[in-house]
């Protein structure tokens, strides 16, 4: 069968399964990313005015609690859909 009349039938290349696995895993990627970047700026902010360090550090943990609770969302709404 060809690719077109396989989606018009309501079949698709990937089961829901796949999706989900890939959404997750694409999911964490950003999210590692993000919480480096986020450390990386953190310490370069410090390093550069070190008397700033608590409310650096408070901000850095707070943004790292933020990209982990979307991290933590996704992966429950993509376990749930399956």
């Amino acid at each position: 069968m060809e690719p077109a009349s396989v989606v018009a039938a309501g079949g698709g290349a990937l089961d829901i399964g796949a999706a989900c696995a890939l959404g997750i895993g694409l999911t964490g990627l950003g999210a590692a990313l993000a919480q480096g970047r986020a450390v990386a700026a953190a310490l370069e902010g410090t390093t550069r005015n070190p008397g700033t360090l608590y409310r650096a550090r408070n901000l850095m943990i707070l943004g790292l609690g933020m990209i982990e609770s979307v991290l933590v969302l996704v992966v429950v709404f993509l376990l749930t859909k399956m």
